[in-house]
Parts: structure tokens; C-alpha cells; sequence
């Protein structure tokens, strides 16, 4: 592989997974490899996939079959959750040459050197149980917003969830290196930092000893976001998902008093039915869930919130989807992000009976999803005549830009290159 000089990269799935296809673009581009656009042709493609729905496995398959077509001679490594779960099935797409699961996804660098195309396909994966390393990555000129990993794995074994099987155990980086990472990214003109993790609130470093004292010293989520808002030169903070049993009081009173975290969480609920909440093994009820939305607004009316939710999981009735879309449609929650159960291998939510017809899944999606507009719309006129801050971001399509104010409004603005990658006072 030592002609090969240029290097293409695709993501699917979560911000952790951009976070990381960036760090591993950095990683190639040290050792010469030029960086192209996806779509251009290049000696070697890079497929950092998702597993968490079905269709994220099919939308691998097809970009696969898409390099085979205008690329047949490039070297095609796939790497991610998907290539944890499933390297075998992955090595049989015609095509793909270099299969590398968790523990290996780093070590491109040193595969790519040992392959040429003509070799069979190797898989690089073990026992997801020897998983036990953090590797640190952020996202670097992919977007204005950076995604900073603090966090990775997960314990929770949610019925439904591949997730443990595909990243491991829950791990953190240590506090001393988000900070590092943190002030680097400040170096070099970062205005805003997206805090992304499988299990962001489950954030828990190594246990350290006190200096002089001899004492051990507990960190935890809320002890990072103290940290990091002393960090000179990053504007914004966001944190991009968290489970409502680990949004303590203390971080949404932190975040209503911080001048650097954004007034937006977005909280995954999946069903605001009780029953189907133990039976997806979620680890709060529906109450909870309320008591954290309306502290949220109290102490921050004009916060966003999102929320994660999962239709047609097997045996949910309609009597529990109208319990959850009454609930929904009662909060005062800013959008929804909808998502059709889908069946996953090795989870115990297959057990589960009566399977809820796709139709039927698909209708319930339609409507949480014009729920989820109409909540947009309502959050988006109760900040009418309110001057905001916009981070405006720095492309331009059809002469105009786009950026997020603080509390997530999505704002389109006529492009002016004075604005790239700074926040602007805005009147909604």
C-alpha cells in the first residue's frame, strides 16, 4: 500500500461516529495519505458504519456497491459498530478488503500497510469483552461544531440495543485530557464543543489520588462540565445526549448558570408508557422523565429539548402509543427524533410477543413525527422578537449561510464572510 495516497471517509450514524472518522482521517493524513471527498476517486475508502437500525446495515451494503462501481480498484475498509457485531457478513460484500471491529479501528494505519487489494479480505475483531480502552477523538474541520468524545461503551443492556455488544463496556476519558483536548481546540479557532459519548452522563474516569492529601479524588459528569467551563476561548458547550436518570438537578441548575453551556439537552425518552419502559429495560419511569422537563423550563423557559423515541416495539398496544404520544403532546419539549423499531440479532427485546405489525410502526412514526414539527413550530414563535446569539457556520449554498442560535433554532441568513465562525446577536 505504499503508492497509495489519497484516502476518502463516510460516517454513519452518531456524533461519536464523526467524532471518530475524524480523528482517524488525522491519523491517515500523518502518514501522507491526501484527504478526498467522498464522492471523488480515491485509493482507499474509509465506511465507519452504525448498527443501530437495519437500515443503517443496508445503507452500508449500498455504498459498498457504489465504490465497486465507479471505484472497482480502491481498497474499501469498513470499521464500526456494524463491523463489530458482524465482520463475516461484512467481509462477503464483494468489495469490501479490511474488516477492523473495536479494538482495531485505531490501528488502521498498520493494517492498510500490510494489505494490497488482491489479498482476501481479512477481519481484524475480537471479544467485544477485551474492549477496555479509550481512545480520545474529536471532529477538526468537518463542521463548526466540534465533537469532543469524553465517553464510550455502555452498561445499561437496554433490551432493544446492540450498542454494548458493538462498543463494549462503559469507559471515559480522564478529565486532564478532555481539558487538553479542549484547550487545543481552542488553539486553533473552535468557537463551539458538542460533548459526545455512547452513555455521556454514565462519564466516570479512572479514580485518581488527590495531590499532597493522599485522598481519592471521584469525577463525574458534573465534575467535567465544572472543568470545562474554565476553559479560555470556547464560547459554547453542548451536551448531545444523556439519559434522564443521569440529568441531575445539579447539572440542569449548573447549565441554567453557565454563561458557556447552551440552553439545550436533549433527553431520550423511547416510550412515555410505563410497561413497555420496564420492558425495553430503561432505567427511570415516565414520571421521572416529566419531573426533569419541567425543571428544565422552569429554571430555563426558553430552553430546547429533544427526545429520542422508539414506535412499534413488540407488544406495545394502542392504547400504550396514544399513552405515549398523550405524554409527548403534553410536555413542553421542543422536537422529536422518531424511531421505527427495528429487529436486532442477540437482543431480548425478540422475544418479546405480539410483534407490532411494520404498517402499523410506520403510521405511528408519521405521527410523532408531524407531532415533533408542530412542537418546532410552536418553541420556534415563543422566541419571536427575542435577539438571540447564532454561531453561523462557514459554507454557503445559493449565496446564503446557516447557523444555530444558543437554544437550537436552525437560522438562514444572506452569507457574509465576516460572520464565518462567530456568534451573532439575532432577532428571531
Amino acid at each position: 500500500m505504499s503508492e497509495t495516497k489519497t484516502v476518502a471517509f463516510h460516517t454513519l450514524g452518531c456524533k461519536l461516529n464523526f467524532a471518530e472518522t475524524s480523528s482517524l482521517s488525522r491519523l491517515l493524513e500523518h502518514e501522507g495519505f491526501q484527504k478526498k471527498e467522498f464522492d471523488d476517486k480515491a485509493d482507499v475508502y474509509v465506511i465507519n458504519t452504525c448498527s443501530v437500525t437495519d437500515s443503517a446495515d443496508k445503507e452500508c451494503r449500498q455504498i459498498v456497491r457504489r465504490i465497486q462501481r465507479n471505484a472497482p480498484g480502491s481498497f474499501v475498509v469498513v470499521t464500526g459498530c456494524y463491523a463489530q457485531l458482524k465482520p463475516k457478513e461484512i467481509a462477503a460484500i464483494p468489495g469490501v478488503d479490511l474488516v477492523l471491529g473495536a479494538a482495531e479501528k485505531f490501528n488502521i494505519v498498520h493494517h492498510i500497510r500490510e494489505l494490497s487489494k488482491n489479498d482476501a479480505t481479512k477481519i481484524c475483531s475480537c471479544d467485544i469483552d477485551d474492549v477496555n480502552i479509550f481512545h480520545s477523538s474529536y471532529s477538526f474541520h468537518d463542521r463548526t461544531r466540534t465533537f469532543l468524545k469524553v465517553q464510550d461503551g455502555c452498561d445499561y443492556n437496554c433490551s432493544y440495543c446492540t450498542i454494548p455488544m458493538a462498543r463494549g463496556k462503559s469507559r471515559s476519558d480522564t478529565t486532564e485530557n478532555v481539558i487538553r483536548n479542549a484547550t487545543q481546540l481552542a488553539a486553533n479557532g473552535v468557537k463551539e464543543i458538542v460533548l459526545t459519548g455512547v452513555n455521556l452522563g454514565d462519564y466516570s474516569p479512572p479514580t485518581t489520588t488527590e495531590e499532597n492529601f493522599g485522598i481519592l479524588k471521584k469525577e463525574n459528569f458534573f465534575s467535567l462540565i465544572k472543568e470545562l467551563e474554565k476553559v479560555e476561548g470556547i464560547e459554547r458547550y453542548r451536551i448531545s445526549s444523556i439519559e434522564p436518570n443521569l440529568l441531575t438537578n445539579e447539572i440542569i441548575e449548573f447549565v441554567a448558570n453557565s454563561d458557556k453551556f447552551m440552553p439545550h439537552f436533549h433527553i431520550p425518552l423511547q416510550s412515555g408508557n410505563n410497561r413497555i419502559l420496564g420492558l425495553m429495560r430503561r432505567r427511570y419511569k415516565r414520571e421521572l422523565y416529566a419531573d426533569r422537563v419541567h425543571l428544565i423550563k422552569e429554571l430555563m423557559p426558553h430552553c430546547c429539548i429533544g427526545v429520542d423515541v422508539i414506535v412499534g416495539f413488540p407488544s406495545e398496544s394502542v392504547a400504550d402509543f396514544k399513552e405515549t404520544f398523550d405524554f409527548l403532546h403534553s410536555l413542553d419539549i421542543s422536537y422529536l427524533h422518531v424511531f421505527t423499531y427495528s429487529e436486532r440479532d442477540n437482543t431480548t427485546a425478540l422475544d418479546i410477543q405480539p410483534v407490532v405489525p411494520m404498517n402499523i410502526r410506520h403510521e405511528r412514526n408519521k405521527a410523532l413525527r408531524n407531532l415533533s414539527y408542530m412542537k418546532m413550530q410552536y418553541f420556534t414563535m415563543q422566541q419571536e422578537g427575542q435577539i438571540r446569539k447564532v454561531l453561523f457556520e462557514g459554507h454557503a449554498k445559493n449565496n446564503m449561510m446557516e447557523g444555530y442560535t444558543d437554544n437550537y433554532i436552525k437560522i438562514s441568513a444572506p452569507y457574509k464572510a465576516e460572520w464565518v465562525n462567530e456568534v451573532v446577536n439575532w432577532k428571531i
